[in-house]
């Protein structure tokens, strides 16, 4: 799965993949134009859907006669609505309901030059919200009585959509789930394959839940620039902050030393940030900082190079080092993405 379209020429333009889903819907004219014109990109990516004025941006840029046949699958909105009015979930598609995933499924299948061939439902008030939050009982009672209710009705309404868009075409996939709802999702028969991608490397994002805990296995290092006073130290940048609300809990933690914390009225700052507790006061100038970042994405916007660090007993960690270089794709030059070029994916939704 890949952020954007332009994510996704690089991926197959560089022979990392031949089989990509974009998450998000694009009107990247650019980008739209190259699939359209490259019969190798066209076969590799399938583009999110959710509304028919996507497709016209798609004719708009290359005209259904003479183009390369544009891949699509139907994002469908797994939000709860348990009444009128109330949204419990992101803000995604509009296509909610089985008769609108079915009804905007024959107006892709009426359009010369897209194929339907995927259907995908992101729960993020399952996926996305830790059930067990740090020191906050009554929201976990809250959140997990919630998701409870939530659950079974996105397995109802999930599969009555993929039975009303395969009456429409033969889909190839049906994705769904995230980090935070994989043995959930893996459970719902109508899914095939499952994405989890913000909890790459463990983050601290995470360490909420209860179905998972991650091991943490990526930190990126800032260092020690001013010391305000003896029991405090400023380190230089760190505002690598997280998708989703603008919450403390997307921010980085700094983890090494132990006995740091940033300060609320500050935070993890674009600049620079302070820090304080037990573990500031043996601080000096010049010294080193280890974070955790709180979600996967803001890691590989950072930097461009991950160093995997083995401990020598079977185990492996992956360590950030800072960067202030041009990072021009979401983790390109990451070593673990540079392997020969692929005949095939080993594992490929293509059945």
């Amino acid at each position: 799965m890949a952020y954007s379209l332009a994510e996704a020429l690089w991926l197959v333009e560089t022979e990392i993949t031949d089989d990509i889903l974009v998450a998000y819907p694009t009107v990247d004219r650019g980008a739209l134009a190259r699939l359209a014109a490259d019969p190798a990109a066209a076969a590799a990516i399938t583009l999110m859907i959710d509304d028919v004025g996507q497709l016209d941006v798609i004719d708009a840029v290359a005209g259904p006669r003479g183009r390369e046949t544009v891949r699509v699958c139907i994002d469908l909105d797994a939000s709860w609505r348990p009444v009128p009015g109330a949204h419990l979930g992101v803000r995604r598609s509009p296509i909610h309901s089985p008769q609108a995933a079915g009804t905007l499924a024959a107006a892709i299948t009426g359009r010369q030059g897209f194929r339907l061939v995927g259907l995908m439902s992101y729960e993020a008030q399952l996926a996305g919200i830790g059930d067990a939050p740090p020191g906050q009982p009554v929201r976990g009672a809250i959140i997990r009585a919630i998701q409870a209710r939530s659950y079974p009705e996105l397995l109802e309404r999930r599969a009555a959509a993929v039975a009303a868009v395969s009456a429409q075409a033969e889909l190839e996939f049906v994705n769904g789930g995230g980090t935070g709802s994989v043995s959930g999702t893996a459970a719902d028969p109508a899914v095939t394959e499952i994405t989890a991608g913000s909890g790459l490397y463990g983050p601290v994002l995470f360490d909420g839940y209860r179905a998972w805990q991650p091991t943490p296995a990526a930190f990126f290092a800032l260092s020690v620039v001013r010391k305000p006073t003896p029991q405090s130290a400023t380190v230089h940048g760190g505002g690598w902050i997280a998708s989703g609300e603008a919450h403390r809990s997307r921010q980085p933690t700094p983890w090494l030393p132990e006995g740091l914390r940033l300060i609320p009225a500050e935070g993890a700052g674009e600049v620079q940030t302070p820090l304080v507790g037990p573990g500031a006061a043996g601080l000096s100038i010049g010294d080193r900082v280890w974070f955790r970042h709180a979600k996967a994405g803001e890691v590989c916007e950072h930097v461009e190079t991950l160093h995997v660090i083995s401990s020598g007993a079977g185990g492996v960690g992956a360590a950030v080092v800072e960067t202030n270089a041009d990072v021009p794709g979401r983790g390109e030059g990451v070593p673990w993405l540079s392997r020969p070029p692929l005949s095939r994916p080993p594992l490929s939704r293509r059945r």
